[in-house]
């Protein structure tokens, strides 16, 4: 806890009022359930099915949908519309175990979906380490942040891992169900007849030009997708670059727990991937990042890095430079911006993508597939595309709440995360720091945020403000000064800097008034005899 001595005292009590009163208002106004609820999908005329499966009108079609990519998003996809019924035919590039440097870190939020989704077992036998909150360290001082799990499960927790392991599990687990194909190719187009999206073009391992056909065709290869730009509006922003190192037989100081360092010029993360590596991303601002190959990198993380890194880890740190295995990796930033398109979706971080400080990428894309299968369980016919695509707008509105929460959180705590000589920027990065620190609502709910367990904008933004009051407050007691409220004032201002273009990115009506879309209330197509 933060000596904040009086005034802090005072603080604490003020906020604390404000953030019941805030709580109350966000329990007032819980996520509504969406129309495809009051559904009856036990009707025979909604779920009719052919051989125990669900199958398209046309008999023809090899597959009813086809998923572009199997990666976290891709392979639960199929998973999922594979246990509905549906004949999947899943085409990724390479289907040999992934080795990325991040998509490692699964909240607890995400966890819970993965349950709802029957994949839970996919982090099982592949030495997963649980997770149980986050620790903050800045200037010597630090604060423990636990996850808000007393109301769930004892098994609900975060869980962190090698990304490829987890995918594999994944794989390995929709390919097991005989209606679900995968198969190693790359795809090289879309295939458009009269602006509905027919199916794929593809290339296969062996090099064969061939061509896949099926009512939908779904697209989730990635976060370097060739195939988006007929689907969306991609602006991807890349505020920074992650150093990727694997640290060895070390203990980090709170065990379990994900670490953040507020580092000057930018954060640094700690977590288990196994039971003897720590996964440390350093972040680079910008897209430049120092050369691996003639020593500069490893200059930069002994002499910049290493010195802002926790005592008890910073050898194990320099000895993981030394050993030379650095790497990196664009962070990509894009809001969701849809050109629905008969035939076809968009999903994973082809569609969406955030800074990954918070890792929330995993969690988004779950979430997103558990209100896709809900969407899609009604219908048994999925060949009238443009009577589909108009019901599946609603997809787009539906996975606001939880998408734009995770989103608007991670771009808005890297900004505040990042160092600054501004003397504003500074007093919001202290304040941050200080008011997760007071512990109560004050970490709980910010926490909740991250972690997906309550993902409502509403409380996302009282808490960024609050945020914001508290550092003014700071400032102003005991005694203000006119440079003391000119700081003040525009430590306020670079809030709403910070946090507005987000949001409008982002769709403030859909984020934070979803019920009046037009799109939210829209009924299963009629299904045709």
């Amino acid at each position: 806890m933060v000596d904040l001595g009086l005034s802090g005292s005072i603080l604490a009590v003020l906020f604390g009022f404000i953030a019941v009163f805030c709580f109350v208002i966000i329990q007032k106004n819980s996520a509504p359930k969406h129309k495809i609820d009051d559904v009856d999908t036990s009707s025979t005329a909604a779920t009719t099915v052919y051989d125990g499966q669900c199958r398209s009108k046309d008999g023809n079609d090899d597959v009813d949908i086809i998923i572009v990519g199997a990666g976290v998003a891709g392979a639960a996809l199929s998973h999922t519309l594979g246990k509905e019924g549906r004949r999947v035919k899943v085409i990724e590039r390479d289907l040999t175990e992934p080795d990325r440097i991040v998509g490692e870190l699964l909240q607890p939020g995400g966890y819970l979906k993965l349950q709802e989704l029957g994949l839970e077992d996919c982090v099982e036998k592949i030495d997963a380490q649980r997770v149980f909150g986050y620790a903050l360290f800045k200037d010597g001082k630090s604060t423990r942040l636990p996850y808000p799990l007393e109301k769930f499960h004892a098994d609900v927790s975060g869980r962190s891992f090698h990304n490829g392991r987890f995918i594999q599990r994944m794989r390995e687990k929709a390919a097991s169900l005989p209606n679900v194909k995968l198969e190693q190719g790359t795809v090289t187009s879309l295939l458009e007849e009269n602006g509905t999206i027919r199916g794929v073009q593809y290339k296969t391992k062996s090099g064969e030009e061939l061509k896949a056909y099926a009512p939908l065709t779904v697209v989730c290869d990635g976060c370097f997708s060739n195939l988006r730009r007929t689907l969306c509006d991609p602006k991807v922003e890349v505020p920074s670059c992650f150093v990727g190192l694997v640290l060895e037989n070390c203990q980090l100081p709170h065990e379990n727990h994900g670490h953040v360092v507020l580092a000057d010029p930018s954060p640094i993360l700690f977590y288990p991937i196994s039971s003897t590596e720590v996964r440390c991303l350093v972040d680079v601002p910008g897209q430049k990042v120092p050369s691996i190959s003639n020593g500069e990198m490893a200059k930069y993380l002994k002499t910049v890095v290493a010195p802002q890194v926790p005592p008890e880890i910073k050898d194990a740190f320099v000895a993981a430079v030394d050993k030379g295995n650095i790497r990196t990796m664009p962070n990509r930033s894009m809001p969701a911006a849809p050109h629905p398109t008969p035939g076809a979706l968009l999903m994973g971080d082809a569609f969406n993508m955030r800074h990954p400080l918070t890792g929330g990428g995993m969690t988004v894309a779950l979430s997103d597939i558990v209100v896709l299968r809900d969407l899609l369980k009604p219908l048994r016919d999925l060949n009238d595309a443009p009577t589909l695509c108009k019901y599946l707008e609603s997809f787009y509105t539906l996975r606001k709440p939880v998408a734009s929460t995770i989103n608007t959180l991670a771009g808005a705590l890297y900004k505040v995360f990042c160092a600054s000589p501004d003397q504003a920027r500074k007093e919001m990065r202290e304040a941050c720091f200080d008011y997760l620190s007071l512990g109560g609502v004050f970490s709980e709910g910010p926490v909740s945020l991250l972690s997906g367990l309550n993902p409502r904008p509403l409380s996302l933004v009282c808490h960024f403000f609050a945020v914001a009051i508290f550092g003014v407050g700071r400032l102003l007691l005991p005694f203000p000064s006119p440079k003391r409220l000119w700081i003040g004032a525009r430590l306020i201002s670079g809030a709403s800097g910070i946090i507005f273009p987000i949001i409008k990115a982002e769709g403030f009506r859909q984020m934070f008034f979803p019920a009046t879309i037009p799109a939210y209330y829209r009924a299963p197509p009629e299904v045709r005899l």
